[in-house]
């Protein structure tokens, strides 16, 4: 199916990152960490196809993107982030392999964050937030999206790690690797949950792999 779409609100998340709101097209379903491609209402644009994560919740009167912008791209992001409530966008059928299966280990790369989004925010309507805990690598700290809303969701539980920049107290330096998820985690039979970059998602499911956690156990996008 393919539906078109206005865009009613856009919100600034960070310096490089958009929460877009659209209309949410009549019987229209998701489950929170499916995606859809999404393409631009424009005769040059409609055609080229980005997948995006619903970061809203299912139930919701709208749906929900939060897209960060690759203005050196010069692609669809860099596209969508010129655009004003009123423009439209194209939608079309559901898919995705991430899907909540208990508590567990997320493991997150940059905007690789945005389909736990959605799976925090209906588990904290569920007050079952709290039993899941957050590791989420970044560039520098105001690359963190939704900073302040994962620290109320999770607490001690959302945990940032920074890459780039020497981090204030309280924050992680260096990389989600084997040592660092030695050095953090006592327990691999546990439901895991990855997101980022391609390299980073087959890194870790490998690591993952030989620290004991089953094939099984690993929810990522396949």
């Amino acid at each position: 199916m393919e539906a078109i779409v206005k865009i009613l609100d856009i919100k600034q998340v960070t310096h490089d990152v958009k929460q877009f709101r659209v209309e949410k097209p009549k019987g229209y379903h998701f489950i929170p960490g499916q995606a859809t491609d999404v393409s631009i209402n424009l005769p040059e644009w409609k055609d080229k196809k980005n997948p995006f994560t619903f970061t809203g919740l299912n139930d919701d009167p709208f749906l929900q993107f939060t897209i960060k912008g690759y203005p050196d791209h010069h692609g669809v992001t860099e596209q969508l982030h010129k655009l004003k409530p009123g423009d439209e966008i194209i939608v079309r059928d559901v898919w995705g392999a991430i899907e909540y299966q208990g508590p567990g280990v997320f493991l997150a790369g940059g905007a690789g964050v945005t389909p736990f989004l959605a799976i925090f925010r209906e588990l904290h309507r569920e007050h079952k937030a709290h039993r899941n805990t957050l590791y989420f690598s970044n560039k520098t700290i105001a690359d963190i999206i939704e900073h302040q809303e994962l620290l109320d969701i999770l607490g001690v539980r959302a945990n940032f790690i920074i890459t780039n920049e020497k981090p204030a107290t309280g924050y992680f330096h260096g990389r989600i690797d084997k040592k660092f998820l030695q050095d953090q985690l006592t327990e691999f039979h546990q439901p895991f949950y990855v997101c980022g970059p391609d390299e980073m998602v087959k890194e870790l499911t490998d690591t993952l792999a030989a620290l004991g956690a089953t094939p099984e156990s690993v929810v990522f996008e396949k």
